[in-house]
């Protein structure tokens, strides 16, 4: 049971007619919601038809959706991912708003027309709960615009690493470090004062230590001790690197600074290398 929403500005013109603003840039300006509705008609009806297709007997049921509506606003203001779609109709782009909610129990999806004057979610096609990932899956698609993960993290990122290229697993493990990070340690903010570190900790490293994850990749992690920092008390700098088992070669996924003994002894897990034994070569 997907449905419609306009969240157009509204435009009183000086013979006191009230306008609908969905683009005005665009030239998408109606007189009446009847002449809008007209308008985005057929793409509301294909829409629908493709959401009525995808549907399962076992997703939400109606009146189960109605009773999530109220999630739509926030999925369109502060969204976990958006996706610009220039294929499916052909006189103008549509984006995919998606969001998880309870904790990943169910995401709302949106899809919508957005202003190209300000970037704002004017007209809503349709919109729905689901529990499936067949369905919401299904409109990640065309390119990603904004991805949250990566707004997230992406603060700590440095040029050259895995981290600033969006990479899926250096995000999560960067996300899960950020997790059990002290509030005393170094703050996200200030990474980049300490990236000069990260050369000479990968190339002449106190310790590299190498793991196998639960999904099979191979995390080499080297840590250098820098005592005598003028900045930082007890510094240490990590480099976490992804292994190509046939090659040897590892790929940077993120690397940064801390004060907390705590947390550099989460990377001293696994093997402990020797630092001849690493080809210190990255794939980025």
């Amino acid at each position: 049971m997907a449905k419609t929403k306009t969240r157009a500005k509204k435009k009183t013109t000086s013979a006191a007619k009230e306008l609908i603003l969905v683009d005005e840039a665009a030239g998408l300006i109606f007189e009446s919601e009847k002449d809008l509705f007209g308008y985005f008609e057929q793409a509301i009806n294909k829409l629908e038809q493709e959401y009525s297709s995808l549907r399962s007997p076992d997703d939400f049921t109606d009146e189960e959706q109605i009773e999530r509506e109220h999630y739509l606003e926030a999925t369109l203001d502060e969204p976990d991912e958006v996706w610009m779609d220039d294929k499916t109709m052909e006189d103008f782009a549509i984006y995919h708003f998606i969001k998880s909610f309870e904790d990943g129990a169910f995401k709302y999806v949106a899809v919508a027309y957005v202003s190209s004057e300000d970037e704002y979610p004017t007209f809503v096609f349709i919109h729905f709960p689901t529990k499936d990932s067949r369905i919401w899956q299904n409109y990640q698609r065309g390119e990603m615009v904004y991805d949250k993960t990566y707004e997230e993290v992406s603060e700590g990122a440095i040029e050259g690493d895995a981290l600033q290229e969006g990479d899926p697993l250096a995000m999560g493990l960067y996300q899960a470090m950020l997790k059990v990070r002290s509030d005393k340690d170094i703050p996200q903010e200030k990474f980049h004062e300490f990236a000069e570190l990260r050369e000479e900790t990968i190339e002449s490293a106190d310790e590299i230590w190498r793991k196998n994850d639960l999904d099979g990749n191979v995390l080499v992690s080297f840590i250098k001790e820098f005592p005598d920092h003028e900045t930082a008390k007890d510094l240490s700098y990590i480099a976490v690197t992804q292994e190509d088992e046939d090659s040897n070669v590892h790929s940077l996924l993120f690397s940064f600074p801390t004060t907390d003994p705590t947390l550099a002894d989460r990377y001293r897990q696994g093997e402990n290398l020797q630092a001849d034994e690493v080809s210190q070569e990255s794939a980025h």
